[in-house]
Formats: structure tokens, sequence, C-alpha cells
């Protein structure tokens, strides 16, 4: 990811209920998916992303979203948000 370090800088939610949450509050400015994350878990978020007009950002896999994030595990989904 080329922007690994602007991730970790940034105020994110992660994972798909803190994602969705953040949609529907209107507080996502950009949100990341990762393309091998199963389709069930990041569809809702992808449409409801489309309907609001919010960026969407395909990452490869699970895994490198997970390390732009800064955790040790991979994440399907992620947000970047509004600082409060």
């Amino acid at each position: 990811m080329s922007n690994e370090k602007g991730l970790q800088d940034a105020t994110i939610r992660i994972g798909t209920k803190q994602t969705l949450k953040m949609v529907e509050l209107d507080k996502a400015i950009e949100v990341y998916i990762a393309e091998d994350a199963d389709e069930r878990v990041t569809s809702k978020v992808v449409s409801l992303c489309e309907k609001k007009g919010i960026k969407l950002t395909y990452v490869s896999t699970m895994r490198d979203l997970g390390k732009a994030c800064g955790i040790e595990v991979g994440a399907a989904v992620a947000a970047v948000v509004e600082e409060e």
C-alpha cells in the first residue's frame, strides 16, 4: 500500500461494524476494502459508500490493510474518519 504511513497518522476505525457506523453517521471520509475479504462481509459497506458518495479504495489483501492500520492481524474494512 502506497499510503501506509498516512493511514497510521489518520483517525481510523477498523472492522465492518465500526466502519458501517461511521459511514451511516456521515463521519467517514474514505473507506478501504481488502480485495480478498469475504464479499458477504464487505458488500453492505461498499453499497452504502457508493450510495453516500464516499471514496472507496481497494487494498490487495486483508493482511496489507491490517498492517497499514497498525494492527497485527488482517482487516477486511477500515475507514478514515473526521477528527472530532
